[in-house]
């Protein structure tokens, strides 16, 4: 009996394992295969097929056109302009507003939750239209603040802070209220910093998002000196309608994702330690 327990576990165990090999394997290789191409100086006029794992020419001449032909610097710059201010805008909302539904208990608080989810339901390409506008009234275009202003409305956001202080104690705001404390300062002082957890999946989920966004910035900013880094390399890849050299392609790119990766390796670590220092006592 117990060897018929032990094996379905270790045959469970395996296929787990293989599933995620697959899916590390599918995700690393192309990632790979970019970073080293990035390096390739062969493959300045086409890339090879099936791809080669070792640059055929080893070269920091990619990045060296990458760096004279795309003002990196100054679009990556703007891009992390754009992302801490969606980032504080978006943060401070869903915190506030998860707090709200969650400890608050206000008459019709569920009929606002569904309401503010039901606003992920609606793809982006139907509200692009009436959001530009809305944006163009406000003589907002070409400002940063077109990006700042639509972020105040994080749906998610909210939605995962109120299932995360769900599950903290009620008596927590009960105790600060007794104590004389108004709702902020209970919101402030005792249950933001249970919240590290959940407020650092925030920021790398929302990074994630305004780092990677083409089409909105696309459409609001104008002047070439406030474009964000997926901007400046679009502009890159077809200028003059010329494609140019698959290899600096793929050094503007690699040069592009070295802050999403730091980030996300600070904040996964920043997560963990956060988790095993805000146990609650039962």
């Amino acid at each position: 009996m117990m060897a018929s327990v032990k094996r379905k576990r270790f045959v469970s165990h395996t296929i787990v394992v293989l599933v995620l090999a697959l899916g590390s394997i599918t995700t690393i290789v192309p990632l790979l295969w970019m970073v080293i191409t990035s390096f390739d100086w062969s493959a300045r006029l086409n890339i090879t097929f099936p791809p080669r794992f070792w640059p055929e020419d080893p070269s920091f001449d990619t990045y060296r056109v990458a760096f004279s032909n795309v003002p990196m610097l100054r679009y990556i710059g703007n891009s992390l302009v754009i992302s801490a201010g969606v980032i504080a805008i978006s943060s401070c909302s869903a915190l506030l507003s998860g707090y709200a539904l969650s400890k608050l208990r206000f008459k019709g608080s569920s009929i606002v939750l569904m309401a503010a989810l039901s606003t992920m339901m609606v793809p982006f390409e139907m509200t692009m239209i009436p959001q530009y506008i809305i944006i163009y009234k406000l003589h907002l275009v070409d400002s940063y603040w077109a990006i700042y202003l639509p972020a105040i409305n994080y749906a998610f956001g909210t939605f995962l802070v109120k299932s995360f202080m769900d599950q903290l104690p009620s008596d927590f705001r009960e105790a600060g209220i007794m104590d004389g404390a108004n709702e902020f300062t209970v919101f402030w002082r005792i249950f933001l910093p249970l919240c590290h957890p959940i407020a650092a999946t925030m920021v790398i989920l929302i990074f994630l998002h305004v780092w990677n966004d083409l089409l909105w910035p696309l459409l609001v900013l104008k002047d070439m000196s406030k474009f964000t880094i997926q901007l400046g390399l679009a502009l890159f890849s077809f200028k003059d309608g010329i494609n140019p050299m698959p290899a600096i392609i793929m050094a503007g790119t690699t040069v592009s994702i070295v802050p999403v990766v730091a980030v996300y390796l600070f904040l996964q670590k920043y997560i963990i330690a956060s988790i095993a220092m805000t146990g609650v006592k039962q």
